[in-house]
């Protein structure tokens, strides 16, 4: 199952703006959606950004990142996340599954991939579908901060 077949999302939510620039300002932290199914490379990074001053939604797998994406548009005061970071390979599907369905759609919403398998092909690939970066693990938890703080500044 791919994200094509996981969620369908109605016109009425695809009217909606796919830049999501506009809310930053109506909420006091940026919102990042982390999908990463090693719970303990989950929690670690959560705490990084949380430490920052972000608001972080977890997803553990593929659906589950797409699922918080949804819910964050269905939900009755609209929360989209400013910044995704997901890992490469994960149960049910793939974060490059998820970041080329985005960009289908035509959302511009950055995304942060990391890996333990960053070959040349995917780099490419990430690159060819508008990925912000990809960080090859292990890396440093700085480089990390860096990137998003470059893409979505922590509040002032």
């Amino acid at each position: 199952m791919g994200p094509d077949e996981c969620t369908a999302i109605s016109d009425e939510v695809r009217e909606w703006p796919r830049s999501t620039r506009e809310w930053v300002a109506r909420r006091s932290a940026p919102r990042i959606l982390l999908g990463e199914d090693q719970p303990e490379m989950r929690s670690l990074l959560r705490r990084a950004l949380t430490r920052r001053g972000y608001d972080v939604v977890e997803a553990p797998d593929g659906p589950g990142l797409v699922k918080a994406l949804v819910d964050g548009l269905l939900a009755q005061q609209t929360q989209v996340p400013d910044l995704i970071v997901t890992d490469v390979r994960m149960p049910g599907f793939s974060g490059i599954e998820v970041l080329a369905r985005l960009r289908r759609e035509g959302w511009t919403t950055p995304v942060i991939l990391i890996t333990a398998f960053g070959d040349a092909q995917l780099h490419q690939e990430a690159e060819l579908l508008g990925a912000a970066r990809v960080l090859n693990k292990p890396f440093a938890m700085e480089d990390l901060c860096e990137a998003v703080e470059t893409l979505v500044p922590p509040p002032r």
